[in-house]
């Protein structure tokens, strides 16, 4: 990391590293939101995510599923679920591109604006998938299409999950911020409730040609109908406070440069992450490696283990899933309150090393063929899972300065799900068919979780960070002088509480 003292120099090409007014200033600028305000902007990320989530979940059990014989029929059925799996993985491939671009622009024109253009594109993609005809009707063009809406899936993904979680954080009690963060990443679980809760129930109800013959679309079309819902709620919240201030910041600063004849070009928030944040980039794609394989393994892949190799029901892994969620739902916020409490590492290393302990039980239960036992293994989990899914949003904000903060935790969270999340399910389904076991499956998770363990003993606690003067060399250099007060909390701005640490934080130029 950059220090305040090597780097503060070079302040001029940036927009948030002017000083903020005043001194000492607190998180967030101005006066925070009432309770009812900040329920509203917590609503609306929820919503939103949820409707993003349902989406992209939909299409990954849709895959294990039906879409190997909708539009991989000529393939063994092993191999056409790798064939549908293959298409799920390209959305992940298109999740950096959008972060780079929603990251980019989320950094310039803010975030609600963005948040809303997410929402369209993956709404809009997953109704279309719904209208999609199949191989039976257009021959090798289906996949083709299928593949290509994937891709706007996947691009719509990668930006809406830095600027939901940074609207919230941004606007919340940094007293309470790893709670109130959390509730967006609920919206995965929620989306994966209500994406498997309707394919159970349509599975339930219809004969399995029923399903495979037009069943399978009504989930997709009932995209249209919530995107609606998530519009409404989401274009009625207010732009980040935050963000306002270092824009605000940002425009005095020029207007300071013009009138002294230094007129200076800002520097892409891209440019300013690469440069002065790297290694925080590095500890956010470590940290998702656990959470990301661990999560789809144990959902997506689930679904090809109990049905392919145990040659259980669909309805069995579904109705697993469905229950598993919603208790997944229920504990996210129960870890961010607590990483409140005891700061946001403790809380994510229980989970990584959770997840790498309990996969060889997971898989001893899910063999058994009960119910009960399949459920037990689902739940535990995903209930280690959370615990590294909670406080990840607040962490990851923390991480990088408001300047470059959309960029940072996006091209972080969404860089790593190609190396983790994408090919999870297509590793783990390839291990199944050659070794025929889950041995290797879960030596591929254990070791999904050390890197996690590593990357997490590389980084510093960021509980007490104050978003508004993060990565400010005036707020480092005033930690080095000595004890800034932090927002919701005593200490520095840094994440010890002291005043060396302030000075530690990175900086922008």
């Amino acid at each position: 990391m950059v220090s305040a003292s090597s780097s503060s120099s070079s302040s001029s090409s940036s927009w948030s590293s002017s000083s903020p007014p005043g001194s000492g200033s607190s998180e967030p600028p101005g006066p925070a939101p009432g309770g009812q305000s900040l329920r509203r902007i917590v609503a609306a990320s929820l919503v939103g995510t949820t409707i993003e989530w349902y989406d992209f979940f939909l299409y990954g059990s849709a895959a294990a599923l039906v879409f190997n014989k909708l539009f991989f029929p000529d393939s063994d059925p092993l191999v056409g679920t790798l064939l549908a799996f293959l298409t799920y993985a390209v959305g992940f491939a298109a999740r950096p591109v959008g972060a780079l671009v929603f990251g980019h622009y989320g950094d310039r024109v803010g975030r609600k604006k963005l948040l809303v253009i997410s929402l369209l594109m993956m709404g809009g993609a997953t109704f279309a998938i719904g209208l999609l005809p199949t191989h039976a009707t257009v021959g090798a063009f289906a996949p083709v299409l299928l593949t290509t809406l994937r891709l706007v899936q996947g691009f719509a993904l990668g930006g809406e999950w830095g600027g939901a979680v940074l609207l919230v954080s941004e606007h919340g009690d940094p007293r309470r911020r790893g709670f109130w963060a959390s509730w967006p990443q609920t919206g995965a679980p929620a989306g994966q409730l209500l994406a498997t809760g309707v394919l159970a129930a349509l599975t339930a109800l219809l004969s399995d040609g029923a399903f495979e013959s037009w069943g399978w679309r009504i989930p997709f079309l009932l995209s249209g109908l919530l995107v609606v819902v998530g519009l409404w709620v989401r274009l009625a919240v207010d732009e980040s406070p935050v963000f306002r201030e270092a824009r605000a910041r940002a425009e005095a600063r020029k207007e300071r440069d013009r009138a002294a004849g230094a007129d200076t070009a800002e520097e892409l928030p891209l440019l300013a992450v690469l440069r002065h944040h790297w290694r925080d980039v590095l500890v956010a794609m470590g940290a998702r490696m656990a959470e990301n394989i661990s999560f789809y393994v144990l959902t997506a892949f689930l679904l090809v283990y109990l049905t392919d190799h145990l040659d259980l029901s669909k309805q069995t892994g579904l109705n697993a899933v469905l229950i598993a969620s919603a208790i997944h739902f229920t504990v996210i916020p129960l870890w961010g309150a607590l990483s409140d409490r005891v700061g946001r590492r403790p809380v994510y290393l229980l989970g990584a090393v959770g997840v790498g302990v309990w996969i060889f039980p997971f898989f001893a239960l899910l063999d058994t063929g009960s119910f009960g036992l399949i459920l037990l293994a689902v739940t535990v989990g995903l209930v280690l899972h959370g615990a590294m899914y909670a406080p990840q949003a607040a962490f990851f904000a923390e991480l990088f300065a408001t300047r470059m903060r959309y960029s940072g935790a996006s091209i972080g969270a969404q860089f790593s799900s190609v190396a983790a999340g994408a090919p999870a399910p297509l590793i783990a389904t390839a291990l199944l068919a050659e070794f025929d076991g889950s041995a290797l499956v879960s030596v591929y998770v254990i070791a999904a979780a050390l890197l996690t363990v590593v990357a997490l003993a590389c980084a510093k606690e960021t509980r007490d960070r104050d978003l508004a003067t993060v990565g400010e060399p005036d707020a480092a250099a005033a930690g080095a002088a000595g004890p800034m007060p932090a927002a919701g909390g005593p200490g520095s701005a840094g994440s010890s509480g002291s005043a060396a640490e302030g000075a530690r934080q990175p900086v922008e130029p």
